[in-house]
Parts: structure tokens; sequence; C-alpha cells
């Protein structure tokens, strides 16, 4: 492989961030402090911030905002050459207040913008079959047809390059239907080689039997540290994975927010339980979890060894502020207490 050559390349929408200061509603005078807000945004940096190449393809606006994003993107080391700006229509907006002290109110600014426009001409089959990992959101192809078709010829040139395909459902209510996206999510998992969801996501997919387990059944294995979870949480994550796992993927990763993360792989069950952070901002903690994961998946790790990763990096993010600025580096992953993270 060429060492310029990405080693994960994500496909999906960026947005600029129009991030309120301070608590309470919006009023004349308001400040607000323009940064980027983008789920496949997120991960590549993530994975970059933790020492491997990484690309991000989609489409931003010719304008003020697209050239801020870009430049972003490229100050955190992310491969950024096939993006494209569109002439025609300028780049989304997401503004973000902090109605009350726990409370977030978000609104968005996309429908027929730049992002939405991605098309199939937009991938580059030579960047995604050449990469380790393709890693794709559920959020994209809610964006337009074009989009869809983007994402589908992206998954289909991965799996007949070898690229491993990663897709996380990150379903998104404001633009589609619950039975849409289980149409969609359901065909491109077949295409999928490790699979990320929320319980309710997994749902949305196929319906998600409550576990039937003997008294005597063991529980998960757990890797890492440890932590209180909610009765019942591990089962019905382990129902959800082994869901998911008999739509295509080899390895369902089901995330519990709070309650850690469970994994159904070829290797068996395993079960990560959170971190124990203060938490600041929630907002991008599953995509930190992501990056975390297939960081590890690139360094070789095993699932426990991902999980764990996965976890540090969830911790890291919602314990600052904002989706992606409290990413850690590498050398900053023993910094939570579990240092046989960092290797």
């Amino acid at each position: 492989m060429n060492a310029a050559q990405p080693e994960l390349v994500t496909i999906g929408e960026v947005m600029g961030l129009l991030g309120a200061r301070g608590t309470g509603p919006l009023r004349e005078g308001s400040t607000l402090r323009l940064g980027l807000a983008g789920a496949e945004a997120t991960v590549a940096i993530g994975v970059t911030r933790l020492g491997h190449r990484a690309a991000w393809v989609g489409r931003v606006g010719a304008d003020a905002v697209g050239t801020v994003l870009l430049d972003t993107l490229r100050g955190e080391g992310v491969d950024v050459s096939a993006a494209r700006l569109d002439p025609d229509r300028p780049t989304g907006l997401m503004l973000r207040e902090s109605r009350t002290a726990d409370r977030v109110r978000i609104s968005y600014y996309r429908e027929g913008l730049a992002g939405s426009r991605l098309g199939p001409d937009d991938v580059d089959p030579r960047l995604v079959g050449g990469a380790r990992v393709l890693h794709l959101t559920g959020i994209t192809p809610a964006l337009g047809a074009s989009a869809l078709e983007a994402v589908r010829l992206a998954a289909r040139t991965a799996r007949a390059s070898g690229t491993l395909v990663s897709f996380d459902l990150n379903y998104r209510s404001l633009l589609w239907s619950q039975d849409r996206a289980a149409e969609v999510f359901t065909e491109l998992l077949a295409e999928t080689d490790v699979v990320f969801a929320g319980l309710e996501e997994a749902a949305l997919v196929t319906p998600v039997p409550a576990p039937e387990l003997p008294a005597d059944a063991p529980e998960l294995r757990t890797s890492g540290a440890s932590g209180p979870e909610r009765d019942g949480a591990g089962d019905e994550a382990a129902c959800a994975a082994r869901a998911l796992r008999a739509l295509g993927p080899a390895e369902a990763v089901v995330k519990l927010g709070p309650d850690g993360a469970c994994v159904l792989s070829a290797d068996g069950e395993h079960r990560q339980p959170a971190l124990p952070v203060t938490s600041v901002d929630p907002v991008g903690a599953g995509d930190a979890f992501v990056a975390g994961y297939l960081s590890a998946l690139l360094d070789g790790e095993d699932v426990p060894g991902r999980l764990r990763r996965g976890a540090v990096c969830g911790a890291f993010s919602v314990s600052s502020e904002g989706e992606w600025r409290g990413l850690p580096r590498h050398e900053e992953l023993g910094l939570l207490g579990s240092g046989d993270i960092s290797r």
C-alpha cells in the first residue's frame, strides 16, 4: 500500500456548527462560535489523532464556512483531497444552544445544501479500494437519493476490494421515517463487516427478542474497568447484537451509553463498562467510541482491546466540550487511569 494511502476512508456530511456561548435562549447579541460538526468527520479526526491515516470524502459549499471546515480537517491531519467544493449550494449549518444547564437544543439547516448533493461521482474506487477500512453511517444515505447511491457504491467497491466495511446506524428521525431507514439499513448490513448501533437503532432493523437465559447462564465477559450497569442491560444488548449479526456483519457492537458496550463476534460475547468520568457534553460520544474502536482494530487489537479503546475515547469525549475537540491522542490514552490501554 502506498505510504500516503489512507488506512480509513469515510464518506458523509460535514456542517458548520454555530454554538451559542453560555446558557439560555438565543437572543439579539448572543455570541456564537463557529466549529465543525459531522459524525464521519469526527471519526476521521479521532482515528488520525490515534496515529492512523484517514480521509474524509464529501461536499461543502464554495464559501467561507466550507473553507473553514476543510482547513480544520486538514489541520487535524485528515486527507480531504477527494472532497469537493460545490459552487452552487452553500455549506450546511447546525445551530446549537444550551437552553438550560442540562438541555441542548439543536437545529439543522442542511436540506438541498452542499452536503446533501453527494453522489456516486464523488466516490473514488481507488481511494476506497486501497483503504483498510471504509466507515459509513446511516446519516448519509438519509440525505437524499444521490447520497444513498454514493453510499451503496462505496460499500460495494469496498467489499469487492477486500476493504473492511464499518457501518454505524446513527438513525436520525428528522431525516427519514423508521420504515425507510430500516429498509436501507437492512440492505447495507448485508455489505457490512462491523456494525455499530444503539438498542433502539437495532430494534429498527429487526425485532430484538427478549433474552431467554437459564438461571445459571454465564454473564458476558467483561473487559477493562468495572462499574455499575442497569439490570438486564447486558442481556438485552447481547440479544440485539445477535439480531444484528444475523443480518450479515461478522461483528456487532451495541453502544449502551453510560452502561458501556457489548460486542458479539466469532470470538464470542464481550462487554465493556463505561469509564467513570464527569459528563460535560455527551454529544459526539458515540462517534468517539467508534473512532477508538476502529483505531484499535487498525492496530491489530483483539475485541476486548477494541472495546477498551472505544470506552476510553468515549470518556474523553463526554468529559470535554464539543463533538471532537476532546478526542485523545495516542499518548494520552492512559490519562484516565487505564494505563494498560496505551500500547
